[in-house]
């Protein structure tokens, strides 16, 4: 009989022998099959765990072809947003007898391709990704073209791969123009996308000031050199020392805002009266800072869900996917004391 856990191999059939159960009747017990009475598959789990068995996923894959396994690229861990992210994802595939590979390209296109290749050699089932350049698809449209399942955490009507995410465009129109009619027309804007080639946030800030008749003035866009608070602090300080003051601004991002705010409080700038401060995406944070921050709801959890369900639904496909589906959440705006 095989040896106890970590000391051997345990098979099927030293779990037969110790029950007296057949080794089919053993491997459709311990695979939860309704053929097998109850009490007879709990006996045969409290035999393979006594033995300490492990099934061999590997083997199994090598037969079904799947791993049960999905592969996440994010492009920073760090980002409270993405963060989230990876726990619905993980949490909805597990629920659905999944797997997660868990990578960040840091927001670098080559340690991407890097991610996804290992991924590939990993032979996962399939793999969700936030690519760092959103517009720079060409190592992941191979894939799609190969059937290989995928699903992007942007939304990108042209890329030629699924994916499902908030429009962004939608929700930064809808912050710009929230500000024009509490009445502002300096409405700054700390740019971390744009950049990176993600134009989605800037763009739909250039559409609300032009449907407004708000003329864009470059001036008054300063680019972050990150995500973080910090990055969001010294934007402030070259965008309000320089020759156009704003009003109010706009945040790529919510620690970006936070930062921001923390000028702010160290400027003796007063909060809305002097300065409105919008972020972006909803994170816990924001409800607590001082003042309370306004910002655009980035939907974690209907995105996570609806991705997974896609992507399980291509993997489910087949040899032959679907066409591929872009699906766009229309975020709301979550209105607090800082505009």
């Amino acid at each position: 009989m095989g040896e106890g856990l970590g000391r051997g191999v345990v098979r099927l059939s030293d779990i037969a022998a110790k029950t007296g159960f057949s080794t089919n009747t053993v491997s459709l017990a311990l695979r939860e099959s309704t053929r097998i009475p109850a009490e007879t598959r709990g006996i045969i789990r409290s035999a393979a765990l006594e033995l300490g068995y492990l099934p061999n996923h590997v083997a199994k894959s090598l037969v079904s072809r799947e791993t049960r396994t999905i592969g996440l690229v994010l492009t920073d861990i760090l980002n409270p947003t993405l963060t989230h992210t990876a726990q619905a994802v993980e949490v909805a595939l597990a629920e659905r007898g999944y797997g997660t590979l868990f990578a960040t390209s840091n927001n670098t296109l080559s340690e991407e391709i890097k991610v996804v290749e290992m991924f590939r050699s990993r032979q996962v089932d399939g793999i969700l990704i936030y690519p760092a350049r959103h517009r720079e698809l060409e190592h992941l449209r191979p894939l799609r073209r190969a059937n290989f399942p995928l699903v992007l955490l942007i939304a990108d009507p042209d890329a030629g791969i699924d994916g499902v995410s908030v429009n962004d465009r939608s929700g930064v129109f809808q912050a710009t123009r929230h500000l024009i009619g509490l009445g502002h027309k300096h409405i700054g804007f700390l740019d971390a996308s744009h950049p990176n080639g993600n134009d989605e946030k800037l763009e739909g800030y250039q559409q609300a000031l032009t449907e407004n008749g708000i003329p864009f003035d470059p001036q008054l866009v300063v680019p972050t050199n990150g995500h973080y608070g910090r990055h969001g602090y010294f934007a402030l300080d070259t965008l309000m020392g320089g020759t156009k003051r704003p009003t109010a601004i706009l945040s790529d991002n919510d620690s970006l805002a936070l930062g921001a705010l923390h000028w702010c409080h160290r400027h003796k700038v007063r909060i809305p009266q002097d300065l409105a401060i919008m972020g972006y995406d909803n994170i816990a944070f924001t409800e607590f800072a001082e003042p309370p921050l306004s910002t655009v709801n980035y939907d974690v959890d209907a995105v996570s869900r609806m991705a997974v369900d896609r992507l399980l639904r291509l993997i489910g496909a087949g040899d032959v996917l679907p066409e591929p589906r872009v699906t766009l959440i229309d975020p709301e705006l979550i209105i607090r004391q800082s505009t």
